[in-house]
């Protein structure tokens, strides 16, 4: 003979969804931090490797450097551009701005990955791309 379904287990569903709630929540908010930190780091990348396009033809211009950290700036309009500006660096090869030598744009960047205001991780994003002098 089957027994009767008991009454008092309707809240079962409930109980056991807040059990499992933070812990979803904690993933999803990771999940959100860790893709603002890519969506940085790629947004970083491809500033470096614009400024370092600039910087290759930019070798009779008055300030080839300055136009190259322009151009980084230029090309990072999701990334704060005080913070990213203090970060840049262009770096001629041994020969100098000449033909056919070469430069080297590099940029860092912080990042912070903080779940409910608890910093889980943080550091620096690196690029750096090395281009020849036209």
């Amino acid at each position: 003979m089957l027994r009767p379904l008991r009454k008092d287990e309707k809240g079962q569903a409930m109980v056991e969804f807040a059990l499992v709630a933070p812990v979803l929540f904690l993933i999803l908010f990771g999940i959100i931090q860790f893709g603002i930190a890519f969506m940085h780091s790629v947004a970083l990348t491809d500033a470096v490797r614009a400024g370092a396009r600039k910087a290759s033809v930019s070798r009779t211009a008055a300030d080839p450097a300055g136009a190259a950290t322009s151009a980084v700036l230029g090309a990072a309009t999701d990334l704060d551009q005080t913070t990213l500006k203090s970060g840049v660096t262009v770096t001629p090869g041994a020969g100098g701005w000449v033909a056919g030598g070469s430069v080297t744009v590099s940029a860092q960047y912080p990042y912070a990955i903080n779940i409910l205001g608890i910093v889980v991780a943080s550091g620096y994003l690196h690029s750096a791309t090395t281009e020849r002098i036209e």
